[in-house]
């Protein structure tokens, strides 16, 4: 798909010429990876974090937020129930944390590995390239890190660097590809300032770094930061800034899934946040094939507060289960067995 093309479809309203963009992802989504969503059990293991990031309800200076770190007992029980239920990977997420020691995640993805079938994927942000290996070592599969906007000066403004350090996570992504890892990304949809020439960047950027898996949400701000009124960034010209919410979250779940066909695509709990009634099913349907029940205590998920009102913070684990695979058999399809590993990794095989 050419430039030209993305930017048409990312500006295009018509609902008729959309249903044919939603049809062809939908298509080539099935071509490629299947008609099983696959269902990654998330673990929300800390909300402590380093950043100050503009938009973050987790961020720093918000001193609003109750603090916690899950036990290695806590993580390794809600791994073991996500084995119960069925899922083959536990995703491990939490804030830039780095009161969570290297030794610690080590000893805790080899014991995942040890006692499950599971495969671990982490999610801990910007870390140094010798705990990545550590973690790989220790039997690490997946990382996640979003790098939310190709706009260097955009991403400057949301995501203030920390003291005395660099970011660069298009390279620090290509650097886990080398370690092993299958590598994950995203971006955000809808933040102040972004237009919609960084929007295709954003996706050409999704197939230029070949990603595992992809993962695109509405840009939603927390009102305890900087950025929680939208007018604290200068606006674009008319016609320029890129709106967010659902439309255009579908519109880029779509389009990714049409650059980068084999690619693991979550239709993600922003996506539910927004439209609780149908919108991860919506999703599914535009190209996504995963989503990720939470398996975090329920006494953790409020406190896990990235931006207000967030999909199933009031279920346990065992109702978010059982409501995922409600809405994935709604829809005809059905529920992955197995780890759901990226077929992106043997295209070439």
């Amino acid at each position: 798909m050419k430039r030209e093309e993305i930017l048409g479809w990312l500006r295009a309203t018509d609902e008729n010429q959309l249903e044919a963009l939603w049809q062809q992802a939908d298509e080539v989504r099935r071509q490629n990876v299947g008609d099983e969503v696959y269902l990654r059990g998330l673990i929300e293991i800390s909300n402590y974090c380093a950043r100050s990031c503009g938009y973050c309800g987790l961020r720093l200076e918000n001193k609003e937020v109750e603090r916690y770190r899950m036990s290695d007992e806590e993580i390794i029980s809600c791994a073991q129930e996500g084995v119960e239920y069925g899922y083959g990977t536990v995703v491990l997420q939490a804030g830039e944390d780095y009161g969570i020691s290297t030794e610690r995640v080590t000893n805790l993805v080899r014991r995942i590995k040890e006692e499950t079938p599971l495969a671990v994927t982490l999610s801990l942000g910007e870390r140094e390239d010798h705990e990545l290996l550590a973690w790989k070592e220790a039997g690490a599969d997946r990382y996640l890190l979003r790098f939310e906007t190709s706009n260097r000066a955009l991403y400057d403004k949301i995501h203030p660097p920390l003291p005395g350090r660099v970011s660069d996570r298009f390279a620090l992504l290509r650097r886990m590809r080398d370690m092993g890892y299958e590598i994950g990304s995203g971006v955000m949809i809808g933040i102040p300032g972004q237009s919609y020439e960084d929007l295709a960047n954003d996706i050409e950027m999704f197939r230029t770094l070949d990603l595992d898996m992809i993962g695109v949400g509405p840009y939603i701000s927390h009102p305890l930061t900087p950025l929680g009124d939208p007018e604290k960034l200068p606006p674009l010209p008319e016609g320029e800034q890129v709106p967010t919410g659902e439309l255009m979250t579908y519109k880029t779940v779509a389009l990714a899934r049409l650059v980068c066909p084999k690619s693991n695509i979550p239709s993600t709990s922003a996506l539910a946040t927004l439209n609780k009634a149908k919108g991860r099913e919506l999703g599914l349907c535009r190209g996504a094939n995963i989503v990720m029940p939470n398996l975090s205590p329920q006494k953790y998920r409020a406190q896990y507060e990235i931006y207000p009102s967030k999909a199933c913070i009031d279920e346990t684990a065992a109702e978010c289960r059982s409501c995922m695979r409600g809405r994935i058999h709604s829809i005809g399809r059905t529920v992955g067995q197995g780890r759901g590993d990226s077929p992106n990794l043997s295209k070439e095989g």
